[in-house]
Order: C-alpha cells, then structure tokens, then sequence
C-alpha cells in the first residue's frame, strides 16, 4: 500500500483514512499490509501494519562519470521502464517510451538513499516520480499479491510496482483535481490521475460523487470503478482533559483547510447573517491554507472579528478539545468526495451541517443538509440548532448513534472484495 502521509504526520483527511482503512484491514486475518510512505519518522502506529519509509530504503550504487561533470557524483542505477527525471514536465512523456537496454539515474546520498521531504512543497513532482523510482525497487524485493495506492501523489509509485512485479493494482481515489480546483484543472496533475486510473485494474472511490467524476470526468469504464464510503476512529477520550468554555457563549466551528473546495467564504458570510439576529455567540475557523488572510481580511470587513476565531491548523486530540467545545459544526465545501470531520463531529456530540455537494451527504440522515452557496439556509440551520435545544438534542442523540455504526472494519470488507475482484479470486 503506497500513501503519501501516515498519523500523527497528517495536513488533512488522506492520512486519516489511510490509518482508519489499515485499522479495518488488520481484523482480516487473510491481509498484512505494508504501507509505504515517502519519509517515515519512526513514531508512527505501526500495530496494524507494517511501515516502510521510502527515503529508508538503501539502494545499491554505482559510481558512474558524466560527460561535463567534473568530478565523479553518486547516482542510484535503475533498471526498469520508469525513467526517473531531472524536469517534472517531461516524466509522462518520458514513461511512456520504451527504455531497452538502457540505464537511468537518479542521484542519492552517501547510503545509497533518495531523500524525501515527504511533503507538498515546490519540489512536489520530483519526489513523487523519485518515490515511483524507489517503489519499484521495493516491488522487486518484497513478496506481495497486490498493490494498492492512495490519491494522485502515489498513483505513480503504485504504477510502477506494477510494472516491476506484474501484480494488479487498486488505486484510491480520495479527491480529483476537479475537486480541490474548483474546475480549474491543473493538466499535469490531471495527467497523473488519468494515467493512474487507466492503468488501474480497479478503482475505489470515496464517494458516488466522487466515482461520478472518475467516469465522466476521466472516461473510466465503470466496470471498474467501486465507492467504499469512509468511516470514524472510534475515540475514547477523558472528559477530565478537556478544556472547558470560559463563556457563556455558544460556538460554531468550521474546522478543515482554508481553501477554495471548503467554501469558508460561505461559513463568513453565514456568521455574519446570524450575527445579525442573535449576539451571544463566537465563530471558529479551525484550519489552513492559502486563504487564510483573505478570510481574516473578508471577517474584519463584515466588522465581526470581535465574534470570529482564526486557530491555525489542529491536530489529534486538539481538534476533539474544539469539538468539545462547540455547539454546531459546519462544513460548507464546494465539492468534498467525502468528509470524515462531519463524523467525527457527530461523534462528539456537535449537531452537524454539511452542504448537499459532499460525499458524506450520501449516507448521513441526521445531519442539515444545504447547498454551499445557500447563504440564507446555513444561518438559518445555524440560528435554528443554536436557539432551540430541543432541536439541537435530537440531532446529537441520533446522529451518535448513526455514526458509531460507521465502522472501518465494515469499509474494509467491502475493499476486501474490490481485493478479491482485482486478484480473480471468488
């Protein structure tokens, strides 16, 4: 299994289903997972799996002389059709030649290691294709009947163990790019996508949202294309560690990435209708990303940062302490394949309003449902759970109770089909 980040090293829901997903794999006695990541930092959970740092594999090499160079570097030596490269545009292109007898190198350390950030930064196209270099050394090496790879950053590395081991591959589809660019496609982003699912021998998807979007956005036959809806950790916490409110206010919390596809212009626009009608509570923007002084300049032009909370991005236990604290969760995103924050919301107790363009729309009942734009509606959800307790009891009883059915040990017998259907095995 090749993912990008694994808990507690997470920016967002990927890594969080990826652990959820292994947790619920590890009750299959006929599966044992070996999960890859780009850079293992050694204080991962590793009791259901087991995890390998791709920047930890030590690969033979070779001292070579290259014509120009002065002095001798170190390369690593493959031998196989993946072409690593020195210009990220080039690498598709490069791929899909046929490289016979021949050899491509890739500069590593002293060790014989390639060196991974294993973040998002600007280098981002050269570790994925170095990550797709290194995993088809690892598929060369290790005993394995199948390949899965989650989201785009690690179609790559799927595809190419698949090339060096001839097994079948199952790529993961958390998100498009059409997602997470409100339409403005990026090409080499959608390149890689398209590559993965073509070469995929099956497709899961998060959502039917999502799998919608593979079939007509990428033209996949649906054949192969299965939604396997995600599900909530179960959390055990101790109400004695929690911080308590030091108000008497209530609190709305928005609590995800700063960006286009989460709609927070919406979730302020929202605060600002009901700010109008009642005083007596705050607003939370739990999160970051490239919108967050946009969103700070849009709060404070409406004159209601006096009520609103900008917290920075939250983690592990932290964002439990926000939605303890909170009285309704919003998640107001323009287009979400799923949306695992909603759950856990919901299993903390918080009524929950999530819009209609969000894959967990398709199996929630207890929750309000409204379109992202609707303004006017997700105040009045907002104005509604806040000012009628009765209203607000129904929705946290019933939802608690929908979501603890949500369980990973249910998604992971449906992915154990897609397993068996990748494999040929009834």
């Amino acid at each position: 299994m090749f993912g990008w980040e694994f808990p507690p090293h997470i920016s967002g829901g990927l890594g969080t289903a990826s652990y959820g997903l292994t947790k619920g794999l590890s009750s299959i006695e006929e599966i044992e997972v070996t999960f890859v990541v780009p850079k293992a930092y050694g204080d991962e959970d590793q009791s259901a799996i087991r995890l390998i740092g791709a920047g930890d594999i030590s690969i033979i090499r070779k001292q070579i002389d290259i014509e120009g160079f002065r002095k001798k570097m170190d390369f690593l030596e493959v031998k196989s059709g993946i072409v690593p490269y020195v210009d990220p545009e080039d690498y598709w292109r490069l791929t899909e030649k046929e490289v016979s007898g021949e050899y491509r190198f890739v500069q590593v350390d002293d060790e014989g290691k390639i060196q991974f950030s294993g973040k998002y930064g600007t280098d981002l196209l050269t570790e994925i294709a170095n990550y797709a270099v290194v995993s088809s050394v690892i598929a060369e090496e290790t005993e394995f009947d199948l390949i899965h790879a989650h989201d785009w950053l690690a179609y790559p590395a799927g595809i190419a163990a698949k090339e060096a081991s001839g097994k079948p591959l199952v790529i993961h589809v958390h998100a498009t790019d059409f997602d997470r660019s409100g339409g403005k496609v990026n090409p080499d982003v959608y390149a890689i996508e398209k590559r993965g699912m073509d070469v995929a021998d099956r497709i899961i998807t998060v959502s039917n949202l999502t799998r919608n979007t593979v079939i007509e956005k990428y033209h996949i036959d649906p054949a192969k294309v299965i939604t396997v809806y995600n599900a909530v950790e179960p959390v055990v916490e101790k109400e004695s560690s929690w911080f308590r409110k030091g108000m008497d206010e209530k609190i709305v919390t928005f609590l995800g990435r700063i960006t286009m596809q989460k709609g927070p212009e919406y979730f302020i626009s929202a605060a600002h209708r009901v700010l109008q009608k009642m005083n007596n509570v705050r607003f939370v923007m739990a999160g970051s990303g490239d919108l967050m002084n946009k969103m700070i300049s849009h709060a404070a032009a409406l004159k209601i940062m006096d009520k609103f909370h900008f917290t920075g991005f939250l983690k592990g236990n932290d964002v439990f302490q926000m939605l303890h604290l909170s009285d309704v969760y919003i998640m107001p995103s323009v287009s979400e394949p799923f949306g695992i924050s909603p759950l856990e919301a919901m299993q903390s107790n918080v009524p929950v309003i999530i819009s209609r363009q969000s894959g967990v729309a398709e199996i929630l009942t207890h929750a309000v449902k409204v379109d992202y734009w609707d303004i006017n509606a997700m105040a009045d959800a907002i104005y509604g759970i806040l000012k009628y307790p009765a209203l607000s009891k129904v929705f946290i009883k019933f939802g608690k109770q929908e979501v603890d059915d949500l369980k990973w040990e249910n998604s992971a017998l449906k992915v154990r089909e897609v397993y068996r259907s990748a494999i040929g095995v009834n």
